[in-house]
């Protein structure tokens, strides 16, 4: 849809380059860039372990700032709210906006609001968008990487997605899991401060881990290897995947980031991500090849290789 639709009608030299955010130029006004970028967040239910549709929808902006090297500064948020919500149901998720934006150290400074009749919407869906400055001389895209670059992972993944589904399908676990929901602008500060000439960076939300790789190998014109041993993945969310029938590569992640980082510098930005909280289990799992361009590969446990399709849909809907 966005490549037969949306591109060809609304398609400029910005927004065709399909970045988690857009890097405007301020020039002749300031010797800046702008970062921009907007997102809706429709995830059901709105309240599950480890956070809420309120706090999804500040992080969510949040990093894809981060992303793209940039400082978040500005918020909005738009609300459509369906006839008959609770106002305590309301009132806690706005609460949870509030205490967001305070941890990712943004301001929210406009808004709207909308209700639509009962039966015609679902509970709150928000829409959020988000300002921040990029850095003189720092330029991240995902057209940048270079075979021989390494594939940085920051953590476990599939958290989010089967946090949701646990909820939806009643899934019990032995441990609590909890989304991996979290504001990443902190650690991307610290790993730019390390390694100022990272390729690019992408939040593996929807579509997950697999979905991030095939987009950044398009714009490349490369190929990833990824190594199945070197992926962090918990034990519940392995198991509930195979309950589901569900690859964790696909499923939805909300705290987590990837990194083309190039060969020489891996093992620095390893050190300062494991020193961050949210990087502790931070991990290179595989590198960009000249190979099989366009394309995901993943050597399995077994010494084998597979394709790693794109997904044609959405595994897991309304998961964000």
């Amino acid at each position: 849809m966005i490549h037969h639709l949306f591109l060809p009608v609304l398609g400029n030299e910005i927004l065709s380059r399909l970045e988690d955010q857009a890097s405007c130029s301020l020039r002749p006004h300031a010797e800046a860039t702008l970062a921009f970028t907007t997102d809706s967040f429709v995830v059901r239910p709105i309240f599950f372990p480890g956070g809420d549709i309120g706090k999804l929808a500040v992080y969510g902006t949040v990093n894809d700032l981060a992303m793209g090297g940039a400082t978040p500064l500005f918020l909005s948020a738009a609300f459509i709210l369906e006839e008959g919500l609770p106002i305590d149901d309301l009132r806690r998720v706005v609460v949870s906006m509030r205490e967001a934006c305070d941890a990712a150290a943004v301001t929210l400074v406009t808004g709207d609001t909308k209700v639509v009749d009962r039966g015609k919407g679902d509970q709150i869906f928000i829409t959020t968008s988000g300002v921040g400055f990029v850095p003189a001389g720092r330029s991240l895209s995902a057209a940048s990487c270079r075979a021989g670059d390494r594939i940085i992972l920051s953590g476990t993944i599939g958290d989010h997605g089967i946090a949701i589904m646990s909820v939806r399908e009643n899934l019990e676990f032995e441990t609590t899991l909890e989304s991996d929901t979290a504001a990443l602008a902190d650690l991307t500060r610290v790993m730019l401060e390390v390694c100022p000439g990272i390729r690019c960076m992408r939040d593996p939300t929807r579509g997950g881990v697999s979905s991030a790789l095939h987009e950044i190998a398009a714009a490349s014109h490369v190929g990833m290897s990824l190594s199945e041993t070197a992926i962090p993945v918990r034990a519940e969310v392995s198991g509930a995947c195979e309950i589901l029938g569900l690859d964790p590569l696909y499923v939805a992640n909300e705290g987590k980031l990837i990194a083309i980082v190039p060969r020489d510098e891996a093992d620095r930005v390893i050190e300062v991500m494991r020193a961050h909280p949210l990087g502790a289990r931070a991990a290179v799992v595989g590198e960009v090849v000249d190979e099989h361009r366009g394309m995901v590969v993943m050597r399995s446990r077994v010494g084998g290789e597979r394709v790693v399709t794109m997904l044609a849909g959405e595994q897991l809907p309304r998961i964000c």
